[in-house]
C-alpha cells in the first residue's frame, strides 16, 4: 500500500506539474503571436518612416531645384542686350556702297560686359560715277568719214559724266535731253 498512498501523494503533483507545462505553452503561443503582431506594426511603421523619408528627400530636393531655377531665372533678367542702328555710307573710287550698321552690347544692370559688336547689312551696292565708262557706246565714229560730230558727242558725255559727280544732277538732265535731241537722226530740225 505504499504505492498506492505514494501515487496519491505525487498524483496532484503531477497534475500541478502538467498543467503548469500546459500553461507555459499556452501563454508561450499567446506571447509569439502577441509578438508577431508587434513585428507586423512595427515594420509597417518602418515602411511608413522609409516612404516619408523619401517623399521628404524627394521634396527637399525639387525645393532646391526651384529655388536654384528661380535664382538663375532671377540673375538672368539681370542680362540685357542693348542695340543701336546707323546707315554708313561709304564712297571709294570704285564703287559706292550703302550699309546698315546694328551693334549690340551685352550688359549686366548697368555694367558693359562685352564691346560693340557690329554686324552690317549691305542695302545698296553700285559702281561710282566717277568709274563709269567716259565713252558711251553709241558714240561710234559717224558714217561720213570722221566729221567730228562723234568727237563732240563723246566730249559733251564725258562733261555730262563729270556734272553728274560734281553734283549738279538737274542741269545734266536737261543737257542730256538737248544733246539727245541734236544727236537723234530722227530728231526735228
Amino acid at each position: 500500500m505504499h504505492m498506492d498512498a505514494f501515487l496519491w501523494m505525487f498524483l496532484p503533483v503531477f497534475v500541478a506539474g502538467g498543467s503548469a507545462l500546459l500553461s507555459f505553452y499556452i501563454t508561450q503561443a499567446k506571447m509569439e503571436v502577441a509578438l508577431a503582431r508587434e513585428r507586423e506594426t512595427l515594420a509597417e511603421a518602418r515602411a511608413i518612416i522609409t516612404s516619408q523619408k523619401i517623399t521628404m528627400e524627394e521634396r527637399i530636393k525639387a525645393t532646391e531645384e526651384a529655388t536654384k531655377r528661380r535664382s538663375l531665372d532671377e540673375f538672368m533678367q539681370e542680362f540685357r542686350v542693348e542695340e543701336r542702328s546707323y546707315l554708313r555710307e561709304s564712297k571709294s573710287l570704285s564703287a559706292s556702297r550703302k550699309s546698315m550698321i546694328m551693334q549690340e552690347r551685352l550688359f549686366f544692370r548697368n555694367i558693359p560686359l562685352s564691346n560693340w559688336i557690329e554686324h552690317e547689312m549691305i542695302v545698296e551696292e553700285g559702281n561710282d560715277v566717277n568709274q563709269l565708262p567716259k565713252e558711251s557706246v553709241f558714240a561710234a565714229p559717224s558714217l561720213g568719214g570722221g566729221s567730228g560730230a562723234g568727237n563732240g558727242s563723246r566730249v559733251a558725255i564725258s562733261k555730262l559724266l563729270d556734272e553728274v559727280s560734281n553734283g549738279s544732277r538737274n542741269a545734266a538732265l536737261d543737257e542730256r535731253a538737248l544733246m539727245a535731241s541734236q544727236m537723234s537722226p530722227f530728231g526735228a530740225q
